[in-house]
């Protein structure tokens, strides 16, 4: 058996870094688009340490183009706490990066020195032990209301009409990601029981109701008129093309019956619609908080819980129904 182990060599990588992403995936288990993300934060990084540290000799490389595969181990062992909080500071300014989004580098840093110093035992101390988070001003959801999203289902049309119905119904019933709603497969679906792999490579169960076991139906009479063409026959959603639909391609899809129901199609995306079926669980359906984080697949309950923040109308009639609220009226 011949292995073709230049296909998964990365010269253009430091060492370390494919060293930390090995070990995500094989012994951590994390998803591949997980693994993406710390690779494109520390990949900038990298960048950026090159620039602060003095360590580019061509002044006219545009910021994507610095190599960073020179990074070796006798400059990671050189990186402080300060330096951390320099690229911190860079992403702000330079890269307009949110509280958010620098949250999210924290967290990349965090685990890539924690695996140099307890794991991989390149480097003696771990620079990112102290490094904090910024502060994230809690936000509310945005989602559809109810009467937005029968517009939205009674606005779609088009020679794909039962597939873009299905997945929309799915997203606005079950809370799918839009990873796990592309990734369907026709062997995960048993009855009104759906099995997804959600972040982490996690498996969970999703149940079916009405509405989307009547969309299924309807979408795969169509879909198997054409089963001959399909490339993947297990693969749920199809694109033009007879092969599976990617996630640009839903996203393309979603907007343009958005703009056809009258909505803002740059407010509202596949993950807005994922929190509208969280809220509308939760104000129609009476799902307790705990419910609603296994249904959404959340490992903490604290971030299933900014659907607890979302119905202003309770808070409007709680107000009304105080004994005093009448006092006044003379």
């Amino acid at each position: 058996m011949k292995y073709n182990i230049a296909s998964i060599r990365n010269n253009t990588l430091p060492q370390s870094l494919i060293d930390f992403s090995n070990y995500l995936e094989t012994i951590k288990g994390k998803s591949q688009n997980t693994i993406k993300g710390y690779k494109i934060d520390l990949t900038m990084f990298f960048r950026f340490l090159k620039i602060y540290k003095g360590l580019i000799n061509d002044e006219t490389l545009d910021f994507e183009e610095i190599p960073i595969a020179d990074i070796d181990n006798s400059i990671l062992r050189k990186i402080t706490l300060a330096d951390l909080y320099a690229f911190l500071s860079f992403v702000e300014k330079y890269r307009k990066n949110s509280a958010y989004a620098r949250a999210r580098k924290v967290a990349t840093l965090k685990s890539f020195f924690k695996f140099l110093s307890s794991r991989a035992k390149v480097i003696d101390e771990n620079p990112a032990v102290d490094l904090e988070s910024p502060k994230i001003s809690k936000r509310n959801p945005t989602y559809l209301t109810l009467d937005e999203s029968k517009s939205l289902l009674k606005a779609i049309s088009g020679r794909n009409k039962e597939r873009d119905y299905c997945i929309i119904t799915l997203f606005l019933n079950c809370g799918l990601r839009l990873s796990e709603l592309c990734s369907i497969n026709i062997s995960n679906i048993k009855g009104d029981i759906l099995t997804v792999i959600g972040k982490g490579n996690k498996e969970r169960t999703v149940y079916l109701n009405n509405a989307c076991v009547k969309a299924l139906n309807n979408y795969l009479k169509v879909r198997n008129e054409n089963i001959d063409k399909i490339i993947d026959k297990d693969v749920l959603f199809i694109s033009k093309n007879h092969t599976k639909m990617s996630k640009r391609a839903v996203e393309v899809m979603l907007k343009k019956h958005l703009i056809s129901a009258e909505l803002d199609s740059e407010r509202y995306t596949p993950h807005k619609l994922r929190h509208t079926a969280a809220t509308l669980m939760y104000k129609y359906g009476n799902v307790d908080i705990r419910s609603l984080q296994k249904i959404l697949g959340h490992e903490n309950v604290s971030t299933t819980q900014i659907y607890t923040h979302v119905d202003d109308e309770k808070l409007r009639d709680a107000v009304k129904l105080n004994p005093l609220s009448q006092e006044n009226d003379e």
